[in-house]
């Protein structure tokens, strides 16, 4: 059985998958290296080059190929849930876990950062409040949702493996 992270970008996707490859025997996999890597480029040159429905096509196959392994933290890209193919794959093997975060908490955590292609626009707050509000209804799919805005990486971390290993052991 494999963890899936899903939530927006800057919801703690990457820092909370680190911590708990680092605290359980689960090995740790981010989507978009995965990505970066057999693609040879980086997911913005992906974006601008090939644009975005080629870049879900690749996340797709990533997730596929992940599927075939156990015992994996996965920490997976900010828009994998708005394909519904996506959210099966991920539940046939294994527990989906949204991570969640107030607009102006994700603002506040991502707004120096400029390896974001979907928030190169003018006004990335108005971007994020639409996107959000987009992916909601694909967020709510997940198995358990989790507020990080006001938790340490390390308490967010506790409760998702608490419901993994509910979820593993058939609890």
């Amino acid at each position: 059985m494999n963890l899936y992270i899903v939530g927006f970008m800057g919801s703690g996707k990457t820092a909370v998958a680190k911590e708990i490859s680092e605290t359980t025997n689960l090995k740790y996999v981010e989507i978009d290296e995965l990505i970066e890597k057999k693609e040879g480029r980086s997911i913005n040159d992906i974006f601008k080059n090939s644009g975005e429905d080629y870049f879900r096509k690749t996340e797709k196959e990533a997730i596929r190929e992940i599927g075939l392994d156990d015992n994996q933290v996965v920490s997976c890209g900010g828009g994998v849930v708005i394909d519904k193919e996506n959210i099966r794959l991920m539940k046939d093997s294994g527990l989906l876990i949204c991570l969640k975060a107030e607009p102006e908490v994700i603002y506040q955590r991502i707004k120096d950062q400029k390896h974001r292609p979907l928030l190169n626009v003018d006004n990335p707050q108005i971007e994020i409040e639409e996107l959000l509000k987009k992916r909601k209804p694909f967020y709510k799919k997940a198995d358990y949702v989790i507020e990080t805005g006001k938790l340490s990486i390390k308490q967010v971390a506790e409760e998702v493996i608490n419901h993994f290993f509910e979820a593993d052991n058939g609890v």
